[in-house]
């Protein structure tokens, strides 16, 4: 027997349904931090030297963090081809406009301190703020267009998903009420997750500040996520299998019949125990609110990850076994059971991820425990690694 078949298809097909939960999670409560910083780098920071020490707590780790997004972008090229090809096509400018705002973040920590003209550095910690921001807010309005469904459609060869409007119509298209209501989460969350951070790395003037719009921030996602939820159990279609499921079957769309229709919000009463996702949103949320108003540091940052945590798994959750739905045609619809890799693929990447996942946690660990303190005034000007 092949080694790869002591493990079931359908099995492996669940375990990376969930690695690729763990690593868009991971992304976001690690790089999510960083882009929530520099979302908040121009209100929290009034002086050159207090946007410095914003700058400098971030500074050592972005890199590092950015690998969960390297990870997630490559598992779902490798374990989810047609997921990949599907979201990029639809996704492309919205993906060109994240990935132009994440180039300003590597260009902004190495000029901005080249010159000490004022003007030159407040126009670096704009384009940081931009850097921090869009990508936030777009990052949710693609959850809120996954939610809705995209506009697509498999061609019966599987050769080429298919969109309907010119590019610029695709983009416009994404930006619907809905989608910028799951960006005010998204963006709203990562606002109160950096001001988590910065209430554990920075002192003073800057922490004080970066707590108060800590707390309105995770008001507001609170209340967003919320709202989105009434709207999704009222006001959006949700997707069923409405044929018989084949699990360990081969990877086409097409071989499944789909229905649109009811809420997304009855896998509630098919699955239970999903409640424990939103639990942990407002629970998380609610703790970190309360832990910036109060001045706590390590805690608060533990609970803003769970409600991010809690956030991102309840779509997951709420969706499964949906991946991608179609609008245009349901049967398109990308689904965990009929949209993976070959059995082989998914068991040999398992075996990397199993391989490598505990080293990167390993020296990811390592790093924060070198770099644990606070940023001071006074140690930027005697460092000369400082940005």
């Amino acid at each position: 027997m092949i080694l790869h078949e002591f493990m079931s298809f359908e099995v492996l097909r669940v375990i990376w349904w969930l690695l690729l939960g763990v690593l868009l999670i991971g992304f976001a409560v690690t790089d999510g931090f960083d882009l929530g910083v520099g979302a908040l780098l121009p209100f929290v920071g009034k002086t050159d030297k207090e946007r410095r020490v914003v700058i400098n707590t971030i500074g050592p780790v972005w890199e590092g963090n950015q690998v969960w997004f390297i990870l997630g972008g490559g598992a779902i090229f490798a374990a989810w081809p047609p997921l990949y090809a599907v979201s990029f096509s639809g996704f492309y400018l919205a993906m060109f406009l994240i990935l132009a705002a994440l180039i300003l973040r590597p260009v902004g920590f190495k000029y901005r301190s080249k010159r000490e003209s004022a003007t030159w550095r407040r126009s670096w910690d704009w384009a940081l703020f931009v850097g921090g921001a869009v990508p936030a807010l777009v990052f949710g309005v693609a959850v809120g267009n996954v939610l809705q469904g995209v506009p697509f459609y498999l061609t019966p060869d599987l050769l080429m998903p298919m969109y309907e409007g010119n590019a610029i119509m695709k983009l416009l298209l994404l930006l619907n009420p809905f989608a910028l209501l799951a960006g005010v989460v998204s963006l709203s969350m990562l606002l109160m997750h950096g001001a988590a951070w910065l209430g554990l790395k920075a002192e003073g003037t800057v922490q004080k500040r970066a707590q108060k719009i800590g707390v309105i921030a995770g008001i507001v996602a609170a209340v967003a996520y919320a709202l989105a939820g009434v709207w999704l159990a009222f006001g959006i279609d949700g997707y069923q299998i409405v044929s018989e499921v084949v699990k360990d079957g081969p990877s086409n769309p097409l071989y499944s019949e789909v229905s649109r229709g009811g809420s997304w919000l009855m896998a509630y009463s098919e699955r239970p125990w999903i409640v424990i996702a939103p639990a942990m949103a407002f629970i998380g949320i609610a703790l970190a609110v309360l832990g910036l108003s109060k001045g706590k540091e390590v805690s608060t940052l533990l609970w803003s990850k769970l409600g991010i945590t809690g956030i991102i798994s309840s779509v997951g959750l709420t969706m499964f076994p949906f991946i991608l739905p179609s609008t245009v045609d349901p049967n398109s619809s990308l689904t965990v059971w009929d949209s993976s890799s070959s059995h082989l693929t998914l068991f040999v990447m398992l075996v990397c991820a199993i391989i490598f996942m505990p080293i990167i946690l390993a020296y990811t660990s390592w790093v924060y425990k070198v770099l644990w303190g606070k940023v001071k005034e006074e140690d930027l000007d005697n460092n000369a690694q400082s940005y």
